[in-house]
């Protein structure tokens, strides 16, 4: 299911290099990125983010190169839209410092994510209680008028919302406020074994997330051992049968039917989950084939990492100046 865009919005959006992205990553984000590509869309590899987690300088350089070419095998075109890694353009790292000027110490130790990230995280990090500044510049930066949005991520559109509106109080209008929204179905994809919680690239069981190169006898293995219920009776129903709800909606993703609709064409689970496995296999299979023609070619991606760089750093470097003028500096 498509976003609704339209021709005056201005899109930005990004995901971090840190794991492997997954169905979730794809239903939830990528795919609907690719819907609203156009020539005022902004994407990146938020690569100085993963920098708050523990991560070695040779992963985060080959996650960054594969999440690059994900973007890419999943239908993202530089032709139409720009693609760029966020450490390529430093004016993300010079207004987040100006945000943090403006930004107060209570809001940051009120967003979700810290107290629980700081909670599991033993001396952690400052920058896991000040990325979210650093969100904020990745979104004013590229006057997003639309962030697309999950609904982990509404505490970060709203202090976006906020930094934004309390900087143009103080030194005057500079930075457009924007709104976000949210894809209609599959949203939030659920672990297969757990699917009380998210399907994540960090916490999840061996079985609970489908990575997008997986197998596909892997991907068949998991949908087949997907956690549903006891009772046998194909329905669509979060509240009482979660399992089998999260596998209908990911099957309503790719074959954009109802999920009740789907529950009605199936008597047993596994002939559902048989279709699924099927379905998922040849829906995933052309983008598992350019993946890998992309990634074999570094040389390539790299050229098209330093094109989207300075497409983005035009865009960017005006706001910064913008901010930077209204704020005193020289």
């Amino acid at each position: 299911m498509a976003l609704l865009y339209d021709g005056s919005m201005r899109i930005l959006s990004g995901m971090q290099p840190s794991g492997d992205p997954h169905l979730g990553n794809y239903l939830g984000a990528l795919r609907q990125w690719v819907d609203g590509q156009s020539p005022d869309a902004f994407y990146c590899v938020v690569d100085l983010h993963a920098l708050t987690l523990e991560i070695s300088p040779e992963k985060l350089r080959e996650q960054t190169l594969n999440l690059y070419a994900t973007f890419l095998a999943t239908g993202l075109d530089p032709n139409v839209c720009t693609i760029f890694v966020q450490s390529h353009v430093p004016y993300h790292a010079q207004l987040s410092w100006l945000l943090e000027c403006v930004a107060s110490y209570g809001e940051l130790t009120r967003m979700v994510a810290f107290k629980e990230k700081s909670q599991r995280q033993e001396g952690y990090r400052v920058s896991l209680l000040t990325y979210p500044v650093l969100m904020v510049a990745d979104i004013l930066l590229y006057e997003a008028t639309h962030v697309p949005v999950g609904e982990d991520q509404r505490q970060h559109l709203e202090i976006t919302r906020d930094i934004a509106e309390r900087f143009n109080h103080r030194y005057g209008e500079t930075f457009r406020v924007p709104v976000g929204v949210q894809p209609k179905v599959a949203a939030r994809v659920q672990d297969l074994q757990e699917p009380t919680r998210k399907m994540s690239k960090s916490v999840s069981s061996p079985l609970g997330t489908i990575y997008l190169y997986d197998e596909p006898q892997e991907l068949q293995r998991k949908i087949m051992k997907a956690v549903t219920d006891t009772d046998g009776e194909m329905r669509f129903d979060w509240e009482h049968k979660s399992g089998l709800a999260n596998l209908l909606e990911i099957y309503a993703s790719f074959s954009h039917e109802t999920p009740d609709a789907i529950a009605q064409r199936f008597e047993r689970y596994g002939d559902f989950k048989k279709d699924l496995a099927g379905l998922l296999i040849e829906s995933l299979g052309p983008i598992q084939r350019r993946y890998r023609e992309l990634r074999s070619d570094e040389g390539y991606l790299r050229e098209l990492m330093a094109e989207g760089a300075l497409r983005a750093a035009d865009q960017a470097g005006s706001v910064y100046r913008r901010a930077a003028t209204a704020m005193g500096l020289l």
